[in-house]
């Protein structure tokens, strides 16, 4: 006898799976705390393997992210290392150099307002090796992270002269280039200081030579803005 073919019954067709979804935003403060540790990275990559090791994938890497985070919150390697210059790691921030008190010291005079800066300006980077080592790179390198910086740098130095003197600049337009000899002066001795002890008999590595130094712009601060003769 004939064996009756057996009927298959229709399998039940997969419902079709949905998509997964999509990672919830991260709360500000989470947010915020992964900001901080890849822009800390930058100094971290930097420090360690020079600027031939900068890249989104070496920051993510150092800092343990994803390096869709470096997107997602700066926008790409540019606008990470633009912020990571304007955030005070790298270069003093103008407010920085104002003391505790910005108010007061806006009130003293042009002379004592101009030392005073001065002064904390060469406290700071003395304190940031990491930005000696970037400036004596870019004497001999040139590419994305020293262009970026240096366009920071031309910001804070037009944020600083507006509020340094900004009527002295205007009333004795020698002193602009007398105000660029000296920031520059002070950017040389320190990366010197990297490397030698003594410069023209100054000692480079003792605050006593710089607390010298410092003296010597207060003197020449006060002797280039005191009044004029009407």
């Amino acid at each position: 006898m004939a064996t009756a073919s057996r009927v298959r019954a229709p399998r039940p067709r997969r419902a079709a799976s949905a998509p997964p979804p999509a990672a919830p935003e991260r709360p500000a403060r989470d947010r915020e705390a992964t900001k901080a540790r890849i822009l800390g990275a930058v100094g971290v990559v930097l420090a360690r393997d020079g600027f031939g090791a900068i890249g989104v994938n070496a920051i993510a890497k150092e800092a343990g992210v994803d390096k869709v985070l470096i997107y997602r919150y700066f926008g790409g390697l540019p606008e990470l290392l633009r912020e990571w210059g304007a955030s005070g790691r790298f270069w003093p921030r103008v407010a920085d150099l104002l003391g505790d008190d910005p108010a007061a010291f806006q009130r003293l005079a042009a002379p004592e307002r101009y030392a005073r800066f001065f002064d904390h300006f060469i406290d700071a980077l003395r304190e940031r090796p990491l930005t000696l080592e970037i400036l004596a790179a870019e004497m001999v390198e040139r590419n994305d992270l020293t262009a970026v910086l240096e366009s920071e740098r031309e910001a804070w130095g037009e944020e600083a002269s507006r509020l340094l003197a900004a009527d002295e600049f205007l009333r004795r337009p020698a002193l602009r280039g007398l105000t660029l000899l000296l920031v520059a002066g002070v950017q040389y001795l320190l990366v010197r200081s990297r490397k030698i002890r003594i410069f023209g008999g100054l000692e480079l590595k003792s605050d006593a030579g710089w607390d010298e130094l410092k003296e010597s712009i207060r003197r020449t601060a006060l002797a280039v803005m005191r009044p004029q003769a009407k």
